[in-house]
């Protein structure tokens, strides 16, 4: 795969794309046509609500493609013990990968230690279970120096990548947002690049400014050169 993001093809794209379905009203349909997508274009994973993460890992069986689920989702406002429960139930149906929001109220509040121990006691529960948990930041609810400590906090609970949103708030990934997560996190952590990501062309500018992962709902118009109309 070439080292600079310009030179990735659309199909090179894959390999970052967690293909994503999280509307509520989702159907069993939708999502193992979602599955049956992600096999066929080679997605790193898929994401979907918890209540459809057994149909995901039956469908994605020996493929190769994981299967991630969200918990604390859209909003991050649920007690980190419901948090912790949600996600717990994730990994036991097969997540390979959980994705958690925040406490988005303890950041904006500047309140360090709210944020280290909600994330904390998640990442022990889905490690456990030797699965990745990712930290949805929701960055257009939080200044800049509040995403920093979202970010400085996930480093310290334990997480293995930081996020963008959720797609449900407002806003979305964006260049300057992924250069100050990767900036703070360092070189070690991933940085997923979620919300709005529609084009090859957005993919490659998020991946140029430091993400690893791609989270898209227009993960087949990505990697066929086209353009997705978004929505989670």
């Amino acid at each position: 795969m070439p080292s600079d993001p310009a030179e990735l093809s659309p199909a090179d794209l894959a390999g970052y794309i967690d293909h994503t379905l999280l509307k509520p009203e989702a159907s069993e349909a939708d999502v193992l046509r979602l599955c049956s997508e992600a096999v066929q274009h080679r997605f790193k994973a898929v994401c979907v609500n918890p209540v459809w993460v057994k149909t995901a890992v039956t469908a994605l069986k020996g493929s190769g493609v994981l299967t991630c689920a969200v918990a604390g989702f859209p909003l991050g406002a649920t007690p980190t013990d419901v948090k912790v429960f949600e996600a717990r139930g994730a990994v036991l149906d097969g997540a390979d990968e959980v994705d958690m929001v925040i406490n988005i109220a303890a950041a904006r509040a500047d309140d360090r230690g709210a944020l280290v121990e909600d994330i904390q006691a998640v990442a022990e529960a889905v490690h456990g279970s030797s699965s990745i948990l990712k930290v949805i930041i929701e960055t257009s609810l939080l200044t800049d120096a509040q995403k920093v400590l979202a970010c400085e906090a996930a480093v310290e609970a334990g997480a293995d990548f930081v996020k963008t949103s959720t797609g449900f708030n407002g806003g979305g990934a964006t260049v300057e947002d992924i250069q100050l997560m990767r900036a703070t996190v360092g070189p070690t952590l991933g940085v997923k690049a979620s919300g709005g990501v529609r084009t090859a062309d957005d993919a490659r500018a998020m991946i140029a400014a430091g993400a690893t992962r791609i989270g898209a709902s227009s993960g087949v118009a990505i990697v066929t050169g086209g353009s997705g109309t978004g929505g989670y």
